[in-house]
């Protein structure tokens, strides 16, 4: 860990320390902890029977990037996700003689048990026939929830022409691996605060709760500038249609001297059994980077509880339980 001096406060004590773009996942009495691994060279995962049990549970590493060509390269944001009853960790990555060339790719587990495996490369993502854009240039942090009996996707996507804005798009999906329709945008950062260093949308995570559903990002650059922002629509809604989703139009949660945490972003919701919301995020306990935020080890994961007020999640760093 980095030994510089910075303000330890209640709320900066990591939850997994170095773990940047956390993904919780409860299934059933088992809990599941994936995450970018400082190297970003490989997958891993942890399994425990609760939540606190992840902290210190064994980590397991289930796939390593290639020597060279596709998924070789910034291994990102991997996720685990049980579709029609099977297990996939979907993630992005580039390639050693093209680093940002960054395009969704999947596994699939061959057998129950994720972290005894084994585990198969499926591929890319496959689009929709006649659509012409998914996966043509920068894309990752690919999402993949149901919702009312529907599969869906949100990912995102830099445009390829002009300004490279990275934007979040929406897809029904035929099956895990293929979606059924094309791209829809959903949302472009159109405010100041998502347009710091890079105009930027990205690290999106589905929630439904108490008859609606939400979509979190995080915006702007890895510098403590990054943020989180809500969409957010009812949960009768037809979520193919952009006009459904309505967009906060300020950041959720910021960064927050006072409490030592800086850049708070690329978060996962999750539930506990008795269904109170959660969710881990990253963040760094200071601002002051050497060289290049992305390549900063010491973005950790941090887990706080979710509470509502007005229909809307309060994402306030006192909430945080598990330290």
């Amino acid at each position: 860990m980095n030994e510089k001096n910075y303000l330890h406060t209640p709320w900066n004590t990591p939850f997994i320390p170095q773990r940047a773009d956390p993904y919780v996942l409860r299934d059933g009495d088992r809990w599941y902890f994936t995450a970018s691994v400082p190297a970003y060279d490989r997958i891993a995962l942890r399994g425990a029977d609760s939540l606190a049990g992840l902290r210190d549970a064994e980590e397991v590493t289930v796939w390593h990037a290639h020597d060279k060509g596709v998924m070789s390269k910034h291994i990102w944001a991997p996720e685990l996700h049980r579709v029609a009853g099977r297990w996939y960790i979907y993630f992005a990555a580039g390639e050693q003689e093209d680093c940002w060339k960054i395009r969704p790719w999947a596994l699939r587990c061959e057998s129950d048990d994720p972290l005894a495996g084994p585990w198969v490369e499926c591929g890319m993502l496959r689009r929709a026939d006649g659509d012409e854009f998914s996966f043509t240039d920068f894309s990752l942090d690919m999402t993949v929830f149901e919702h009312r009996d529907r599969l869906y996707c949100v990912w995102a996507e830099k445009v390829s022409v002009g300004r490279k804005i990275s934007n979040l798009y929406i897809a029904e999906m035929a099956d895990a691996l293929t979606l059924k329709t094309p791209q829809m945008l959903l949302c472009s950062p159109t405010y100041d605060w998502e347009r710091h260093g890079f105009w930027v949308n990205e690290g999106p995570t589905f929630l439904a709760h108490e008859g609606r559903v939400y979509l979190s990002f995080s915006a702007s650059d890895t510098s403590p500038a990054y943020c989180m922002g809500l969409l957010w629509a009812d949960a009768d809604a037809d979520l193919m249609d952009v006009s459904a989703w309505h967009k906060v139009n300020h950041p959720v949660f910021a960064t927050n001297r006072e409490r030592g945490l800086f850049g708070p972003g690329h978060n996962t919701f999750f539930t506990d059994a008795e269904g109170q919301v959660f969710t881990s995020y990253h963040a760094r306990p200071y601002d002051e980077i050497i060289g290049d935020p992305l390549y900063d080890p010491n973005r950790h994961a941090f887990v706080m509880r979710v509470p509502f007020r007005d229909g809307m999640p309060v994402f306030d760093s006192e909430n945080q339980m598990f330290q």
